[in-house]
């Protein structure tokens, strides 16, 4: 996967919007406000991202990946992941985890927020 197919993804995702509140060199994808994905712009040949993950199954992931699925850097690591591309992973799966975090920040929006998405 390279960075522009991840881009147009998360903005494919209801409600979602880009942001760069962190500077030039971090892309943040958010729906209702609450981040769902970071990725690194300043990444050459190792692209990788962060995404929200159910604590068991981050656990799971990065026993099964641990090549591809690590402790999200700079992140909760109990509820985040740094997942790497072009890894282990094929593009489906890559798109599944970030369903997941995209699924996982939704359920947590408050109702009025989730209606209007």
């Amino acid at each position: 996967m390279h960075i522009e197919k991840l881009r147009e993804y998360c903005l494919l995702k209801a409600g979602a919007t880009e942001d760069m509140p962190f500077g030039p060199d971090t892309l943040v994808f958010k729906v209702g406000g609450k981040v769902f994905l970071l990725v690194g712009l300043d990444q050459m040949n190792d692209l990788s991202f962060n995404v929200k993950c159910d604590p068991e199954y981050a656990v799971e992931l990065r026993e099964e990946y641990e090549r591809t699925v690590i402790p999200g850097y700079h992140m909760n690591k109990k509820h985040w992941n740094t997942v790497y591309c072009n890894r282990q992973l094929d593009d489906r799966r890559l798109k599944d985890l970030i369903d997941h975090s995209y699924t996982l920040v939704v359920q947590s929006l408050p109702k009025a927020i989730r209606d209007s998405i």
